[in-house]
């Protein structure tokens, strides 16, 4: 198992804990909508650090960008396994082709 698999398994079990024991599940229970808000913010952060060039402070938001990327989704009861299923469902397709087939 993988650490995101972990950290995922850990914020799904977040999801039935006292909001005042953890910063998981406060985000959570204050609903989807403030999980993507947070993911949001992170990522602009990273954006940041990245057109910076800042390395040290890219690597830290990257990692804020991972869990609330995964907060998000177990937010709106998406499974991290299906992101990683449609993922390997790409693989060894052009990213053009993907991207024209969505289109």
């Amino acid at each position: 198992m993988s650490i995101l698999h972990d950290l995922a398994a850990m914020i799904e079990a977040r999801k039935s804990a006292d909001p005042d024991s953890s910063w998981t599940a406060k985000l959570l229970a204050k609903g989807p909508e403030k999980a993507a808000e947070k993911f949001g913010e992170e990522a602009v952060e990273a954006i940041i650090e990245a057109v910076k060039g800042d390395r040290d402070r890219l690597t830290s938001e990257a990692a804020d960008v991972l869990y609330h990327l995964l907060v998000m989704l177990a937010a709106r009861d998406v499974a991290f396994d299906d992101v990683l299923a449609e993922l390997a469902r790409r693989q060894g397709q052009s990213g053009l082709a993907e991207k024209a087939a969505r289109d």
